[in-house]
């Protein structure tokens, strides 16, 4: 099994098969409008304008499971990020990336990804929070908060995980790594 066996929906509620991106290096990421690491939407649109040409794709899952931190229509969530962070990635359907209502792909890649740990002061606070609702968040592949990124190779396969608290250095390497 790999990320081409996964049909997601479009923020119109149309079905995608992620088998049209075979051949690219994929992003996946889960995202909220109202959270710390917000602003890092610039910089994965940075990475997306310079990566783009050599087949790297971002793909944008907005997901209200984190302190309600992704209020809104799948429209007015598009809305903000194109208008205050200028993104141009795709943006899909708002998800849930854990538990009974997780869609198929964020399941497949939590099971197969394992939490990296977060880093950092942030890192410090935010497993003080993560823990209230995960007592076990440190020992099982669970998306813990907003902006986790799993990498996804040319054929398919997890490559990468990147926790909310790694550096944007990190990813970015990553990506042309795996380009």
């Amino acid at each position: 099994m790999n990320v081409y066996d996964f049909t997601v929906k479009t923020r119109k509620g149309e079905d995608v098969a992620l088998s049209d991106f075979k051949g690219k290096v994929l992003m996946i990421v889960n995202t909220a409008t109202g959270c710390g690491f917000t602003p890092q939407y610039k910089q994965l649109q940075e990475i997306y304008d310079a990566e783009r040409e050599k087949g790297f794709e971002i793909l944008d899952f907005p997901c209200n499971q984190f302190a309600d931190q992704a209020p809104g229509t799948d429209e007015e969530i598009h809305t903000f990020c194109t208008g205050r962070f200028g993104i141009t990635f795709p943006q899909y359907a708002k998800v849930d990336v854990n538990g009974d209502n997780a869609i198929p792909l964020f399941r497949w890649l939590t099971e197969n990804t394992t939490f990296g740990g977060f880093k950092g002061a942030a890192g410090l606070a935010l497993g003080a929070v993560v823990k209230k609702t995960d007592k076990d968040y440190k020992n099982n592949g669970n998306v813990k908060w907003n902006f986790t990124k799993f990498l996804i190779d040319r054929e398919g396969n997890i490559i990468g995980r990147f926790e909310p608290t790694d550096s944007m250095d990190a990813v970015k390497e990553a990506v042309e790594a795996a380009l």
